[in-house]
């Protein structure tokens, strides 16, 4: 689905992640490789896969971290991720693949993200926002001239990730919202759910109050 001029999302199918292809160079998480062969049959379709050498996961979970390795042994392509969420990605531990009735497949990170990390494509220039409150590693991409936000499972269309898994922190997920809401994005590109474009910033503060009121999210 083309959801922005150089941005295509691939639907999550099942319980998988949404998945974006930004210029044709990069990708933005891998789902849980359950689907990976539909999947790799929508990126042929849109693009020459030959420029794609860099998949980023926006955070440790199997939904998202899954299909790494087809991937990487497909694409020859650099895998990427937060430094907090490093060990999660590379042990397994609270990537939560059994909740999906999987193993952890496990895989070493090529290059790790810091906040402040730029990532730059031929139209875009995404900068690395650590928002940690559903892991520790979490991460937003935000393009600052465009206005776009790809927030994993950080933000999705009025509500967020949940805080009470292993590493997860409610608090840390209203300081994440702040974080959000001030940057005024007009493009959400959650990582399941539908994109939504405008209104982004008042729905992140909205959604600080149902945080603050809720003993578990």
């Amino acid at each position: 689905m083309h959801v922005y001029n150089g941005i295509e999302l691939i639907e999550g199918l099942g319980r998988d992640c949404n998945v974006y292809v930004i210029d044709g160079s990069i990708i933005i998480d891998s789902g849980t490789g359950n689907y990976f062969v539909e999947m790799k049959k929508k990126i042929e379709a849109f693009c020459d896969t030959s420029s794609i050498s860099l998949l980023i996961n926006t955070h440790c979970h199997f939904d998202h971290t899954g299909g790494n390795k087809k991937f990487r042994d497909w694409l020859k392509l650099q895998i990427a991720a937060h430094s907090q969420d490093r060990d999660s990605i590379e042990t397994g531990k609270d990537a939560l693949a059994e909740m999906f009735g999987q193993s952890s497949r496990i895989m070493t990170l090529d290059r790790v993200l810091e906040n402040g990390s730029v990532i730059n494509t031929k139209n875009f220039s995404f900068e690395v926002i650590h928002t940690p409150g559903h892991t520790p590693g979490s991460i937003c991409l935000f393009e600052k001239k465009k206005k776009i936000l790809v927030s994993g499972d950080t933000l999705f269309d009025d509500a967020v990730g949940r805080t009470d898994f292993p590493g997860g922190n409610k608090e840390q997920m209203i300081q994440t919202l702040k974080k959000l809401a001030a940057l005024e994005p007009q493009y959400l590109l959650p990582g399941h759910g539908s994109p939504k474009i405008g209104g982004i910033g008042f729905m992140a503060k909205q959604i600080i109050n149902f945080v603050n009121e809720s003993k578990e999210i």
